[in-house]
């Protein structure tokens, strides 16, 4: 399961334009309910990252051999490049209920309407928060997972022994004595 939260590369923090909004509400004392919400936020997307697996499954037994030689010869991250292209869409219709869902449940859609709600009213704020986090989260929540992806392909192909399974040795080891 991929941790968004305990990982600083990944943890989803507020919307850009709520940041300003985050640090006056800070000033003003209400950061415990700064920090509720990002901590939602990232719940959020742990417990939709964990329904990913299927759909990259499916990507890979519809990769075509030329997808696969492409893969094994192109860049460093061609197999992340492949998965975002072949899952994003599917992994964005999986992710947004279940983001939506938890958000709701978690109270984080209400923690983040109460947030953007406090810094609304404070006068003189002129660039208003919209309070509507799915699609903002499930962005998130994908560009993590592929963040992910990406340093474990890196891994793969820098590392012997990353190779964990007989395929994985077989194919890379062929590839990596043709480069030589």
């Amino acid at each position: 399961m991929t941790v968004f939260f305990a990982n600083a590369a990944v943890k989803i923090l507020l919307p850009p334009e709520a940041q300003k909004a985050e640090a006056t509400l800070r000033r003003l004392g209400f950061g415990k309910l700064c920090d509720n919400a990002i901590l939602s936020l990232n719940r959020a997307a742990e417990s939709a990252a964990a329904q990913a697996k299927p759909i990259f499954i499916d990507a890979i037994k519809q990769m075509t051999i030329q997808d696969a030689l492409n893969i094994l010869t192109g860049n460093k991250d061609a197999a992340t490049q492949y998965f975002r292209r072949a899952t994003t869409i599917a992994l964005t219709a999986k992710f947004k209920p279940v983001i939506h869902t938890s958000l709701s449940t978690a109270g984080a859609a209400n923690i983040y309407g109460q947030l953007a709600t406090q810094y609304n009213r404070i006068p003189f704020t002129f660039n208003k928060i919209n309070p509507d986090l799915d699609d903002y989260v499930t962005a998130r929540c994908i560009d993590g997972l592929f963040y992910e992806i990406a340093l474990e392909e890196l891994n793969i192909r820098q590392n012997l022994s990353a190779r964990t399974t007989p395929l994985l040795q077989k194919v890379f080891g062929y590839f990596d004595k043709r480069k030589q």
